[in-house]
């Protein structure tokens, strides 16, 4: 960074009258970690980073290698709103660098950088613009989450003022004053569930703002006495969280999707696109759906996705081609859920799509019946496969997926396996409260 940028960068700080800086980077998982510094020590962060310890940051390092840098990205500063003005806060999101200033290879966010150089070396710039749900429950008088429901609305819902619509105007603002264009907000099918939509980028400033949008989210519910979450199926038997992710590429400055000569006006760079997501879908799966959880909303019924399949229309394919056309040309891939990391999602998605680009992937003709109501035996004439149906599954999916490994690496890859074989030990020696009610009278 030049000198006449941390300058101006320190001036603009002063300006904005902030007391300190909180220096954001993401573990393995997606979950943001910080370093709070005081402003005076601003300039040294902006210069020569701030050294960590990252032996305890999940999926980070082992104790022999521990040591890191942060490095500020200065386009990701934002004055955190909620923070009262006296005591003004702001932030950075950091890269992760080892000795000899070296990207850290299980940094998440240098992973998808990696990516989007593969795709500029093809001249491709993917953007991509998700819509996050999430529920808000109460919390208990202790001040722990519960799943009682804030508010009985659904789709659409125009209801009297309540708690649930006054948090998610007090989200829709302090994002907007972080510098999101917010594009819609509504209620979900379920009951306090909501959605909030933001404007399509690319994905690089799409992943931080995911990652920002959870944490805003979360501590403004915190504040108003109710908890955000956007674990992907918080109670059984209704429909779960997702996360559906609008992707396109652009060349030379124009979507490189739309085609008005071709059928349906979707390019061959489109299909290919669509035809590598549908080739990697199960290995996508371990990092759009990373938890135990996560496969107890990709079931048949509740509108998730479970079939590799894809439509110009219908809302059962795991991908769906919106209507829009022109430069809105895009295509949603819809079963990730907000539980997933941003960054390695979308890495992964750009591998997928590059892979497809390259080979010339061509994807199977589009499913436009309702795909739960085929039976099984429909379902394998018709070539259609499912997604993997638990954790191990599509973390093993992962593995015979070179072309994925490769876009993550050896180390995010090892420890996505070591996360994925914990949490499924740690399942399964666990026992449930449905087991309890199940057997214990019977038995």
């Amino acid at each position: 960074m030049s000198d006449a940028k941390v300058s101006e960068m320190i001036a603009r700080i002063k300006a904005d009258n902030v007391k300190f800086i909180r220096l954001q980077f993401n573990d393995i998982l997606g979950i943001p970690k910080n370093v709070a510094i005081p402003v005076v020590q601003v300039e040294k962060a902006l210069t020569e980073g701030i050294w960590i310890d990252g032996s305890s940051i999940e999926g980070f390092a082992r104790i022999d290698e521990s040591d890191m840098i942060l490095k500020p990205d200065i386009s990701t500063y934002q004055i955190l709103p909620w923070r009262p003005a006296d005591k003004r806060v702001a932030r950075f999101i950091c890269d992760v660098y080892t000795y000899g200033n070296k990207p850290f290879e299980g940094d998440p966010r240098s992973v998808l950088k990696r990516n989007l150089d593969e795709a500029a070396k093809l001249g491709f710039t993917f953007n991509c613009g998700p819509e996050l749900e999430f529920f808000v429950f109460k919390r208990d008088e202790k001040g722990q989450a519960t799943t009682e429901f804030v508010d009985h609305g659904g789709y659409f819902d125009l209801a009297p003022s309540d708690a649930a619509e006054d948090l998610r105007r007090e989200i829709v603002l302090a994002l907007t004053d972080m510098g999101f264009e917010i594009e819609a907000s509504h209620h979900e099918v379920a009951d306090s569930q909501h959605e909030i939509d933001f404007k399509y980028g690319d994905a690089l400033s799409v992943a931080d703002k995911v990652i920002t949008f959870k944490f805003a989210a979360k501590t403004l519910a915190l504040m108003s006495g109710m908890h955000a979450t956007f674990m992907a199926k918080p109670i059984g038997r209704i429909n779960g969280t997702g996360m559906h992710t609008h992707g396109s590429l652009s060349k030379d400055g124009k979507n490189a999707f739309f085609d008005p000569n071709a059928e349906n006006q979707l390019s061959e760079t489109m299909l290919y696109y669509i035809g590598g997501l549908m080739k990697h879908a199960k290995a996508l799966t371990r990092l759009g759906n990373p938890t135990i959880n996560s496969y107890k909303r990709l079931v048949p019924g509740y509108e998730a996705p479970v079939y590799i399949t894809w439509s110009a229309a219908n809302r059962s394919a795991m991908i769906r081609v919106p209507a829009a056309r022109g430069n809105s040309t895009r295509a949603e891939f819809r079963s990730p859920d907000p539980t997933c990391n941003p960054y390695l999602l979308f890495a992964g998605m750009i591998a997928a799509a590059l892979d497809g680009i390259k080979n010339k992937i061509l994807p199977p003709a589009p499913t436009d019946v309702n795909i739960y109501h085929l039976t099984e035996e429909e379902r394998k004439s018709r070539g259609i496969e499912m997604l993997p149906g638990s954790l191990i599954e599509a973390n093993d999916e992962l593995l015979k997926d070179k072309v994925i490994c490769d876009a993550l690496g050896p180390h995010i890859v090892e420890n996505l396996t070591k996360i994925a074989v914990a949490e499924n030990d740690e399942f399964r020696l666990t026992v449930h409260p449905w087991e309890i009610e199940r057997y214990i009278n019977n038995f």
